[in-house]
C-alpha cells in the first residue's frame, strides 16, 4: 500500500482544509493512505468524514513536524509551502499544492519542492514566472457540499458568532475568552428570508478576500436600491469584521451577519446570488463551485481566477472592477438582476460543473499518484 504524509497546519477551518479533505478521499480511492500532520488546536478534522485508512496527526507547531513523520522514505505533500526551517530528509519526496497565488509573496519556499501543484491555471502561471518546478495542469478542487459535520440542518440556519479569534493576538486572545461569558445574553435568532434580491457572502472573512475595499465600493451603489439585502455567512477576525462593517454603513439595515455555517448547502439554497471578494489574492474560491453545484449563481468581478470558475450567462454574471469605476458596471448588473424574470440555472451547465465533481478530481490525481510511484519506485 503506498503512503503518503499530508501536512497541514491551518488552525483555522476554510477551504483550504475542504481540499485537504477531499484529496484524502480521492487518494484513498487510488489505494493511497494518508498520515495527515495538522496542527493540535484544528479540532474539526475528525468532522470531515475522512477515509478511514486517514491517520490524524495533531502537532504543536511546524517545530513538532519532524518527530512526526514516519521512518524512511516518504512522499510529502504540504498545504502551502514547508517553512525553510523545516529540516527534511533529502529523500523524501517532497510536493506541495499552492492554495494561493504569488501575488505579493515569497516563491522561495516553493524551490525546495520537487513538484508544486496549483488548485488553478491562474495560480499555475504565477508559480511558472517565478520558476518553480510545477505540475503542467492545475488540479481544481472540488464541490463538496456535505455537511461540515457531516449531518445535515434540514435547512435551518441560526445566528453564531462572526468572530475567528486569533490566539497570537493580546486583542483577540482576550475577546475570546471573554465571548463565551456574554454568549448566554445574546440572542441568536434562526435565519429568515428577507423580501427582496439576496446577494451573500459565503466565505471565511480574511483579508485575502479584500470584502472591506470591495463594499466600500459597491455599497454606495447598493444604498441607491433599497430591494437588495446582504446577508454574510462566514467569520473572520476582530479587524476584518469590524471593517468590513464599517464598509457597510451605507446599508446598514440591510446587512446581516450570521457567523460561519455547518451547513453550506442549506446557505445556498435561501440566497439568490453568491458574492466574491476582489480577484487577484484569491486562488480559485471553492466557495464559487460549491454556489454552483448548489444551484445558486455567482457574481464576480471579471478576472481570474474567477473566469475560471464561472460561466457568463450561464452559471453567473461579472461586472467590471469597481476600482476602476466606482461601481457604476456593478450597479448596471444590479438594475439588471432586479428586472430578471427568470433566474439563471447554474446546474444546467453540466459541462463545467462536471470539471469541479469528484470523479473529475480523482482523474487529475492518477498521474500524479504514478509519477510519485515512480519517483519513489514502488511497484503497484
Amino acid at each position: 500500500m503506498m503512503r503518503v504524509v499530508q501536512i497541514n497546519m491551518q488552525p483555522h477551518f476554510g477551504g483550504g482544509e475542504v481540499y485537504t479533505a477531499v484529496l484524502c478521499r480521492a487518494l484513498s480511492l487510488l489505494g493511497v493512505q494518508t498520515r495527515l500532520i495538522c496542527h493540535r488546536d484544528a479540532h474539526f478534522w475528525r468532522d470531515l468524514q475522512l477515509p478511514q485508512d486517514t491517520e490524524i496527526h495533531p502537532v504543536a507547531g511546524w517545530e513538532s513536524l519532524e518527530a512526526a513523520l514516519p521512518a524512511g522514505r516518504q512522499w510529502i505533500v504540504s498545504h502551502g509551502a514547508a517553512p525553510a526551517r523545516l529540516k527534511l530528509n533529502e529523500s523524501h519526496l517532497l510536493t506541495a499544492i499552492a492554495h494561493m497565488p504569488i501575488n505579493e509573496r515569497d516563491p522561495m519556499p516553493f524551490l525546495a519542492c520537487h513538484k508544486v501543484f496549483a488548485v488553478s491555471r491562474y495560480v499555475l502561471e504565477g508559480l511558472n514566472k517565478h520558476g518553480i518546478n510545477t505540475w503542467p495542469l492545475p488540479l481544481y478542487g472540488v464541490a463538496d457540499l456535505a455537511g461540515r459535520d457531516g449531518q445535515s440542518s434540514a435547512g435551518k440556519l441560526c445566528q453564531t458568532s462572526c468572530h475567528e479569534w486569533d490566539k497570537r493576538k493580546i486583542r483577540d486572545r482576550l475577546l475570546g475568552w471573554l465571548e463565551p461569558w456574554f454568549e448566554p445574553l445574546r440572542i441568536r435568532p434562526p435565519y429568515s428570508r428577507r423580501p427582496g434580491l439576496t446577494l451573500a457572502i459565503v466565505s471565511r472573512l480574511t483579508p485575502i478576500k479584500q470584502f472591506p475595499l470591495l463594499f466600500s465600493r459597491l455599497a454606495p451603489a447598493l444604498a441607491r436600491h433599497p430591494r437588495v439585502n446582504v446577508e454574510i455567512f462566514g467569520a473572520g477576525g476582530y479587524a476584518s469584521v469590524r471593517d468590513l462593517s464599517r464598509s457597510l454603513a451605507p446599508i446598514r439595515d440591510r446587512v446581516r451577519f450570521w457567523g460561519h455555517q455547518q451547513d453550506v448547502a442549506a446557505v445556498y439554497s435561501q440566497i439568490d446570488y453568491l458574492m466574491t471578494g476582489l480577484p487577484e489574492k484569491e486562488a480559485l474560491g471553492l466557495n464559487v463551485i460549491e454556489a454552483e453545484a448548489a444551484g445558486t449563481p455567482v457574481l464576480a468581478v471579471k478576472a481570474p481566477p474567477f473566469t475560471e470558475t464561472v460561466v457568463e450567462g450561464e452559471t453567473g454574471f461579472f461586472y467590471r472592477d469597481p476600482r476602476e469605476d466606482e461601481g457604476a458596471d456593478f450597479e448596471a448588473l444590479i438594475e439588471r438582476l432586479l428586472a430578471m424574470k427568470e433566474p439563471l440555472e447554474p446546474q444546467q451547465a453540466t459541462a463545467h460543473l462536471e470539471r469541479f465533481s469528484f470523479n473529475a478530481f480523482v482523474e487529475r490525481l492518477k498521474p500524479v499518484v504514478s509519477w510519485a510511484r515512480a519517483q519513489l519506485q514502488i511497484e503497484h
